[in-house]
Order: C-alpha cells, then sequence, then structure tokens
C-alpha cells in the first residue's frame, strides 16, 4: 500500500457557505461565543480563545454548503511533498502548493476528496494571541461530521490518502478518524445524500461546556439534543441550529488516543451508548433532520456525473 501523502497536524478552520452571512455572524460571534476577526460583504471570519487567525469562515450562497475543511500542516516541504503526491495518485487539485491568499495568509494547497469535498492542507497561517480561557466560549473547532453515500470509501480515501487512523465504529453507521490524539477530529456517517451533519466546537472544560450551554438558553436558545455524553470519543455534546439551520455543537472532554495502546471498538447503536449520562435521550427527528442537511455534492455540482478520486 502506498503511503499517505501527508501527515495531518490538527483541524485547523471550516467554512461554511450560508444564504445569510449577517444573521450568522451575528449568531456565531453574539450568542454562540467566537469572535469577528475581519468581515467583508460576502465573508467573516471568527476565531476561539485559541491561536489559530480563525476557525470558522462564513461565505454567502445561495443555499447552505461546505465551503472546505483546512487541516494544519507543519511545513511548506510537507505541502510541497503532499502535492507532488497527490498529482501521482490522480487525486484533483483545485489549488497548488503556494501561498494562500485567505484572510489567515499562509501557504497550501487545496484538493477534492471522492465526494466533491474542498480540502486545504496548510501551513504558517497568521496566529493570533490566545484569549482568556475563563469565559465559557469555545476554543476552536474540534471536529466535523459529514454525511456520505459510502462510508467506506469516504473511510479509505481518508486514511490510506491523507493518513488518518479510524479510532472506532458505531456499528457500520458511523466512523470515527483522528489526525491527533483527540479521538476523532472527522466522522463520517453513512446517509441518503452528501452533506456537513455538524460542527463541533472545543469547551475548555465540562464546566464551561455547561455555562456555554445555559449562555444559549439565557438567549432563548435551547438544544436541539443534549447535553448528554457520547460512548465513542467520551466527550460531552449538546447540539444546537445556527440562523441557517446548521448544526452546531459544544463538547468537551473528547478521549485522547494512545497510538500503541488504543483498541478500536464497533459500538452498539443504542441509546444507553449514545448517551452514556441517559439525560438527551434519543435524537429527536427534528434533529436527524437538521443533521441530514441539503445535499451537497461541493466542485462536482455541476457535473454531469460523480468524478472518483483514487
Amino acid at each position: 500500500m502506498d503511503q499517505p501523502v501527508v501527515r495531518l497536524h490538527s483541524l485547523r478552520s471550516v467554512q461554511l457557505s450560508v444564504p445569510d452571512v449577517a444573521a450568522c455572524t451575528d449568531f456565531y460571534s453574539e450568542v454562540w461565543g467566537l469572535s469577528v476577526v475581519e468581515h467583508g460583504t460576502d465573508d467573516a471570519w471568527l476565531r476561539g480563545t485559541g491561536p489559530d487567525h480563525h476557525v470558522l469562515q462564513l461565505s454567502r450562497a445561495e443555499r447552505n454548503a461546505l465551503g472546505r475543511i483546512s487541516f494544519a500542516v507543519r511545513t511548506p516541504a510537507e505541502i510541497d511533498e503532499a502535492g507532488r503526491r497527490l498529482r501521482a495518485r490522480g487525486v484533483p487539485l483545485l489549488r497548488e502548493p503556494g501561498p494562500l491568499d485567505d484572510a489567515g495568509g499562509g501557504y497550501g494547497l487545496q484538493l477534492v476528496d471522492p465526494e466533491g469535498r474542498r480540502i486545504e492542507l496548510s501551513c504558517d497561517v497568521h496566529a493570533v494571541t490566545p484569549m482568556s480561557r475563563d469565559r465559557a466560549v469555545p476554543v476552536g473547532v474540534t471536529h466535523v461530521v459529514l454525511n456520505t453515500v459510502d462510508i467506506d470509501a469516504a473511510v479509505a480515501f481518508y486514511t490510506e490518502v491523507l493518513g488518518m487512523r479510524v479510532s472506532d465504529w458505531s456499528e457500520h453507521q458511523m466512523a470515527f478518524l483522528r489526525c491527533n490524539s483527540d479521538h476523532h477530529s472527522i466522522a463520517f456517517n453513512q446517509a441518503a445524500w452528501t452533506s456537513v451533519n455538524h460542527v463541533a466546537y472545543e469547551m475548555a472544560s465540562m464546566d464551561h461546556f455547561m455555562r456555554g450551554v445555559g449562555s444559549l438558553k439565557h438567549h432563548g436558545i435551547t438544544p436541539l439534543w443534549g447535553p448528554g455524553r457520547h460512548g465513542p470519543g467520551n466527550n460531552t455534546f449538546s447540539y444546537f441550529a445556527d440562523p441557517a439551520g446548521l448544526v452546531c455543537e459544544y463538547t468537551s472532554d473528547v478521549a485522547q488516543v494512545v497510538e500503541d495502546q488504543w483498541l478500536c471498538r464497533v459500538w452498539r447503536r443504542v441509546p444507553e451508548l449514545a448517551d452514556l449520562w441517559g439525560t438527551a435521550g434519543p435524537p429527536s427527528r427534528e434533529v436527524r433532520a437538521h443533521m441530514a442537511g441539503v445535499e451537497d455534492r461541493g466542485v462536482f455540482a455541476d457535473a454531469p456525473e460523480r468524478v472518483t478520486a483514487p
């Protein structure tokens, strides 16, 4: 088997396309707890309390969609080598290795996964001074769950090409993939169409997590599902809907993986494992509908047939 094209360091940021950037920016800055770093007519970039220049980019579009997912890589040389290896595998590149013109700058490339998602590998992105962690607001983005029409093909691409490792399965319905010691930074959910399931934001502790849920309650916003604690990943969860109807999650205490000691397991899909606390109950029809989203073929949206990458 060929070696992966790159070693990912961490999940850096997510770009979401939404019809009303202003409304979503207000929600994520005034209610959710992120801070606006830069904004334009059709885009806004928001940070957490951590050092990343931004963890969320909101961009104007006619309908909800995933813009891109950005992973941190350590050096420009690794980006260049990844570009060579991706071309050798026949993986489509939307942006060749080079300086990035995004608000955070840096050096990187953009590739296309088998379902049309835009994936960015970047390094040397502008850093910002970390903020105090006293407030119950997100540190940054910690994982993205993606709906897929072929979970086996998705897992194969992200492990064999991008070097991620499978931490656990939830039967054959979900797969949890890591790129560092966090239990998962990407998870795939078998679904009828390709879309974003939800984006999760890390809270510094369980206390911050619960205070964050309480803050949203004071804004008149109640969880779609939660608070609770998942079996796979052991992380706390509370899911909400943003003004575009996309699902955002507060989470904390994700399991930490020791590479030579972790044993991947297959979890049963039962309520007592979906929520170990038993406080949230099973996910409602409403939250499932939000998590299903709308079909998003990404860069293949205008293509007559789906293109597949090796």
